[in-house]
């Protein structure tokens, strides 16, 4: 009898629990799902710039703070700054390997793994700023890039636009082309590649160690971005001259690159959020260069005499034929390249048609506005 009595109490604590679970399931799938406990996503970014560095680096921080904030803590990307977890230029390789989620940097940093990833960045005498953008996004350059980062095994994104950048930073001037001739400048990308044409020997060193390098004569010129970047790093006390324009980078776009495996298993929300907060990150960026250059080039003149000069425009119409011819040469080389910059150009020759009246506007600014 006491056997029997303590199987029976033993079935009904069996049928309690089947009962609780079956209400569990089914409640699983009357629930709506936002009532449900959500994964949570810790990423980690890692950036080819120093940690906070003005423009550059913030835009990265932007970009982690508005994803965190807008996916309400579904996801939370740390920022690494350049060294704190990997080199500068090993962040592609820690992305590309899945070792770390993210990224950020610049495109023409990744020219040696894919060689058509530097047309993202800029080409010389190319697009402005606004072009650039928006061949990006209306253009099909959003396209292009993703079948570009797909080789790297990685998902692309604009995330940072530069603004119209400076010629450089020499010390000694340029009068003709002739005086490219061993040159040894820090110049990336494709503009590299046509100071090389030029005879110059080009060297690429990431920000930190600009000012040294040009200190000690490792290198005799270098560019970097523009007034607000160059004064934070204190070019000027090494560098006699800062040349204008910059036919090199008209603008220069970053990049935000994400791990493929790990961005397809992303939800579609936090897909659209990461896609939203680039596009933020990149206008912040720009109106945050443009406002700042603004006030760091009248303090490199005022305060610290910097000797603005402009190129002659016999270099600038040389350097752009030369440009043609290099950029013609480069891009044949292969497929990709070829079409990435076959779309650029195309873009390039309907916004110089439009352009048109954006440049009567400036000149009549710049001849009729008093200003000091």
């Amino acid at each position: 009898m006491g056997n029997f009595l303590k199987r029976k109490k033993n079935r009904r604590k069996f049928l309690k629990k089947t009962v609780a679970l079956s209400t569990a399931a089914a409640a699983s799938l009357i629930i709506p799902k936002k009532s449900i406990a959500k994964k949570k996503y810790n990423w980690k970014m890692v950036t080819t710039w120093p940690k906070n560095f003005p423009g550059l680096g913030s835009a990265a921080e932007t970009f982690a703070k508005m994803v965190n904030e807008c996916s309400g803590g579904k996801m939370n990307i740390t920022v690494f700054g350049a060294g704190e977890i990997v080199p500068a230029f090993e962040a592609m390789d820690a992305v590309s390997s899945g070792a770390i989620e993210m990224g950020h940097g610049g495109p023409y940093y990744w020219k040696g793994k894919v060689t058509a990833a530097q047309y993202l960045s800029a080409i010389p005498f190319g697009l402005t700023p606004q072009e650039q953008n928006s061949w990006f996004e209306k253009g099909g350059g959003q396209k292009i890039a993703d079948e570009i980062y797909k080789k790297m095994g990685c998902k692309f994104f604009v995330c940072g636009n530069t603004g119209p950048q400076m010629g450089g930073w020499y010390n000694k001037e340029i009068k003709k082309i002739e005086d490219y001739q061993g040159l040894k400048m820090r110049a990336p990308g494709l503009g590299g590649e046509v100071i090389k044409a030029a005879g110059g020997t080009v060297v690429n060193i990431h920000g930190g160690e600009l000012l040294t390098s040009i200190q000690s004569g490792a290198i005799d010129a270098l560019e970097w971005v523009g007034p607000y970047n160059d004064l934070a790093f204190g070019i000027y006390k090494a560098a006699k001259y800062y040349y204008y324009p910059g036919w090199h980078e008209p603008a220069a776009i970053l990049d935000c690159f994400i791990n493929l495996k790990k961005w397809n298993s992303l939800p579609e929300d936090l897909k659209k959020i990461i896609s939203l907060s680039a596009k933020a990150a990149t206008q912040q960026m720009t109106n945050e260069m443009i406002a700042g250059n603004n006030v760091a080039l009248e303090t490199l003149v005022k305060k610290h005499k910097v000797k603005i000069k402009p190129f002659p425009d016999e270099v600038l119409k040389k350097l752009a034929i030369l440009s043609e011819k290099v950029l013609n040469k480069l891009s044949s080389s292969d497929v990709l390249s070829k079409k990435v910059y076959k779309s650029i150009i195309k873009f390039r020759n309907a916004s110089i048609k439009r352009s048109e009246n954006q440049k009567k506007f400036l000149e009549t600014r710049y001849k009729y506005v008093k200003y000091k």
